[in-house]
């Protein structure tokens, strides 16, 4: 009998490994079995893959299949192996050459009638194929667009697994069939959503500004009407365009949670607003099969809005704290580590008691002292101690309403601009360092001999140290708020000014 062998792509988080996919047919009693450490999805396979082949015209050989999926110590998950599995039982019966196969790595879900199915995670499975030495993969037609966002390697698009062994130079006749496609979701960011949008709370929009433009994260605080989901929901439309690199991995993440990527890469910041039922394991990744990001992840170089933050579960929230310091998270398994980027924004917003009227000035708050900081006190003193920017948001008043009809404020595009020239100027001050925002800065570095600001300049700053009213952590975080301010204005250095309103902005202190 025979003996041959393919490749596939094993994906663990956002990291790939090369599978080779090896069918052996044997004398034995008639049947197929899996090796290889396959998960349920992955030992159904056989079953798919007989009917398939069947209905394409190349019914599998009538004697022992063995399919080794190698290394067999890597768990392998999904049904992404199916069109492998099929090639190298069907070229080790002499159907197709097992040189073509074998220089091809696959990738693709198979149907019963044969068709291939889109299969999520094709970019970053792309990705680990050309990173790992390989010029050609097969997939699905419904991803050939996805794979092809890939620089580097030939994309060949099949739309079954008759058309796959036609190329592959079995003498079948062609059938037409219909591609299937993964299903287009709609982008959550409203490129549409403009800051000319928002009257009046003129110090929310200056905070979302510096926010912006030093990557910081923010918390907003007031009753309900106030504006604070009308704020969040525009601070993605004043962040820059990604680069190339958070381009491909923002897109990676899109496609590994089953999202279509289509026609280009995605290019602006991503948009995640999970509602406050959702789960630690929802939030940060995890899965008690294949491991999938959470929305803190696919949130990456983009924002993570939790609207009604106090009504999270704490654990949830607590969830946060590791990846706010680190811009990674880590899902832990008895058998394998998955890692995923999560450099986010992370923006709170919260009523100030259950009732939500507490210092409206024009309704009464009926909450009992006690409850109101229980309330507030589901949000932990460690996570609210790195959000960079806590400002109270009033509700609009007539008079708010009157002077923003007279004009005057300011668009989303004309932020953004600013917002991207404060970027620039801090990339140039950066350049040479591991970081390229104000946000990411090290608390050592700033207050290095070189960017070290004068005594009279962090004087109120050290006050407040001193008097216990904020941290030495906090400290830290309002020096960069401080220099996104002074980016912001087109200042060289934070002055008594800057640091005040970064002050202000943290702590709501008066300079």
């Amino acid at each position: 009998m025979s003996l041959a062998r393919t490749h596939s792509v094993a994906l663990i988080g956002l990291a790939g490994s090369l599978v080779e996919v090896e069918a052996d047919i044997s004398s034995q009693l008639p049947g197929m079995r899996l090796i290889g450490l396959p998960d349920a999805a992955l030992a159904e396979a056989a079953e798919r893959v007989r009917a398939a082949a069947k209905n394409s015209g190349c019914a599998l050989n009538g004697h022992r299949l063995t399919v080794n999926l190698s290394p067999a110590a890597l768990r392998k998950h999904g049904s992404g192996f199916d069109l492998a599995i099929a090639l190298a039982c069907l070229a080790a019966d002499n159907v197709v050459p097992a040189a073509s196969v074998g220089a091809v790595v696959h990738i693709g879900e198979l149907a019963l009638d044969g068709r291939l199915r889109p299969t999520p995670g094709m970019l970053p499975a792309v990705i680990a194929a050309v990173r790992l030495g390989h010029r050609t993969v097969m997939v699905p037609a419904g991803n050939a667009e996805e794979a092809a966002l890939v620089p580097g390697i030939r994309v060949v698009g099949v739309a079954s697994l008759r058309e796959a062994l036609i190329w592959h130079g079995a003498r079948l006749e062609h059938q037409e069939v219909e591609v299937l496609c993964a299903p287009v979701e709609d982008d959550p960011v409203d490129d549409n959503l403009d800051l000319l949008d928002v009257v009046g709370n003129d110090e929310a929009i200056l905070a979302l500004q510096v926010a912006a433009a030093g990557g910081h994260h923010l918390f907003m605080l007031g009753p309900p009407g106030a504006g604070k989901t009308m704020l969040a929901a525009r601070l993605p439309g004043l962040l820059p365009d990604l680069s190339p690199a958070e381009s491909l991995e923002v897109s990676s993440l899109r496609s590994l949670s089953g999202r279509a990527v289509v026609r280009s890469l995605v290019t602006r910041p991503p948009l995640e607003a999970p509602h406050h039922t959702i789960t630690a394991a929802a939030m940060v990744g995890g899965g008690s099969g294949q491991i999938r990001p959470g929305a803190a992840a696919r949130a990456s170089h983009g924002v993570l809005f939790l609207d009604e933050a106090p009504e999270f579960a704490g654990a949830v929230l607590d969830a946060l704290r590791q990846p706010l310091e680190s811009g990674r998270i880590s899902i832990h398994r008895a058998n394998a580590v998955a890692h995923f980027p999560a450099r986010f924004q992370l923006v709170l917003a919260a009523n100030p008691c259950p009732c939500g009227q507490y210092g409206a000035g024009d309704q009464e708050c009926t909450c009992p002292p006690n409850s109101r900081r229980r309330y507030l006190a589901r949000i932990s003193g460690p996570l609210l101690d790195r959000i960079d920017i806590q400002l109270t948001v009033s509700r609009v008043t007539a008079a708010q309403l009157r002077i923003a009809a007279d004009g005057g404020r300011l668009s989303s595009a004309a932020a953004r601009n600013n917002v991207v020239g404060a970027r620039q100027t801090a990339a140039e001050r950066l350049a040479g360092t591991p970081w390229t925002l104000n946000s990411q800065v090290s608390g050592p570095w700033l207050r290095s001999p070189e960017m070290r600001l004068g005594a009279p300049v962090t004087a109120m700053l050290d006050r407040a140290l001193e008097r216990g009213g904020i941290t030495m952590r906090g400290y830290d975080r309002i020096l960069r708020v401080a220099w996104s301010v002074a980016d912001l204005t087109g200042v060289a250095r934070p002055g008594p000014d800057e640091v005040g309103q970064a002050l202000y902005l943290r702590k709501g202190m008066a300079s």
